[in-house]
């Protein structure tokens, strides 16, 4: 018999996935399915991205790069920290990796063991937790409140520090809730932090483009006094509407950048070569892409939360980034996971139940709006009239 080590049995899923070969399957048997359930924008890549990945090809870019990435892609990201950040980060600190997963599961591996503990969103994206459980690590959840708009709260992050307290993960603009934490609760966070320098941070800003309202993202790579132990993720799956290239980037401390080399060298060896020429020409390219994208978003979201706060029962708070609305259905009587079911199967919607982003999710579903104006308006009808129709099961 095959005896799998136990802790492959502490990994867990992300949902959406399952959510969206479930809607799959449904829409093969000739179901009308909505999906508001993937975090994928509905935009194709930009044009000249997706030549330059032909013309990389055409040129015989069919080889290995180097395990950490193209020198040329390095020194884009550099450049695009300093443009959107003002923040100068050496090309040598950077690392290409194959998604925004890959910077979570090399930072988690190195600050996770049995006995220690690491702090991540909850809700928030639930790779965090897979990997620290999978690590032994004991997983700290930092409640994320709806009555903080969602924002993360510095005094309670800090609050929950203890001497075993290796690593801090931080997401804002976030997944799932859609929450931004504003310049002052950064500033308290990072003051609090220098009285705990032997904890690692992971800022996971792949969202860091998307934001509403005049909000500004406040990306952790501005606080000097945290560089030193600071691991920024980023990447071009959402930004570029790349979700399939598989493309993403970090940041590193000079003393955690080499074990980060090792774990590529040791995984996944190099991201492939066209999908790096691409990114070249996405971040030295026009960027007007991007501005047209999140308008469209800014749209759509205040189609759906208009839409949301109408249905009966529902509350839903006005996300301030990313492109997820976190509605409140409590009042409902509805348990999140099982009406998230209901509703894909009997009226055709598909989203994501609350749980699946943390103990802290139940009462909420997760909505993407990064689907079509005309979908987002169908897709609130049915919920309308499945929540006016059908009693809690």
């Amino acid at each position: 018999m095959l005896r799998v080590v136990p802790s492959f049995g502490r990994i867990g899923e992300e949902n959406a996935f399952a959510v969206l070969a479930r809607a799959g399957a449904l829409a093969a048997q000739g179901r009308d399915i909505i999906n508001l359930g993937i975090g994928q924008p509905d935009f194709p890549t930009p044009a000249h991205i997706v030549e330059a990945g032909i013309k990389a090809l055409r040129d015989g870019h069919h080889g290995y790069t180097p395990a950490v990435g193209l020198p040329p892609l390095r020194e884009a990201v550099a450049r695009d920290v300093h443009r959107r950040h003002g923040v100068e980060v050496p090309p040598d600190s950077v690392m290409i990796v194959p998604g925004g997963k890959v910077t979570m599961f090399m930072a988690i591996l190195m600050f996770g063991e049995p006995g220690t503990e690491i702090l991540y969103p909850d809700p928030g994206f639930p790779i965090y937790r897979s990997m620290i459980e999978f690590t032994g690590a004991t997983p700290v959840p930092v409640p994320i409140r709806e009555a903080n708009g969602f924002a993360f709260s510095a005094e309670e992050t800090l609050s929950l520090i203890t001497e075993r307290t290796r690593l801090l993960i931080v997401n804002s603009p976030a997944n799932p809730t859609g929450g931004v934490t504003p310049k002052a609760e950064v500033d308290t966070m990072v003051r609090g932090l220098t009285a705990h320098p032997g904890i690692a941070v992971l800022s996971d800003e792949i969202y860091g483009t998307m934001t509403y309202d005049g909000q500004a993202h406040v990306s952790l790579l501005a606080y000097p006094e945290i560089r030193d132990r600071l691991i920024y993720l980023d990447g071009a799956s959402k930004t570029y509407a790349m979700t399939g290239w598989r493309l993403g980037w970090s940041v590193w401390p000079k003393p955690l950048y080499d074990a980060a080399r090792k774990l590529a060298v040791n995984s996944f060896s190099c991201v492939n070569a066209a999908t790096q020429w691409g990114g070249i020409a996405a971040l030295d390219g026009p960027q007007d892409c991007i501005a047209t994208m999140v308008a469209e978003f800014d749209r759509r979201r205040q189609l759906v939360v208009d839409g949301l706060n109408r249905l009966p029962n529902v509350s839903c708070v006005t996300p301030k980034g990313a492109f997820y609305a976190f509605p409140n259905i409590a009042r409902t009587g509805w348990k999140a996971k099982p009406l998230a079911t209901a509703l894909l199967d009997e009226a055709g919607v598909a989203v994501i139940g609350g749980p699946d982003f943390g103990v802290h999710g139940e009462g909420y579903l997760r909505l993407s709006y990064a689907n079509s104006a005309e979908n987002i308006a169908k897709a609130l009808e049915r919920m309308e009239r499945f929540l006016s129709e059908c009693a809690p099961g």
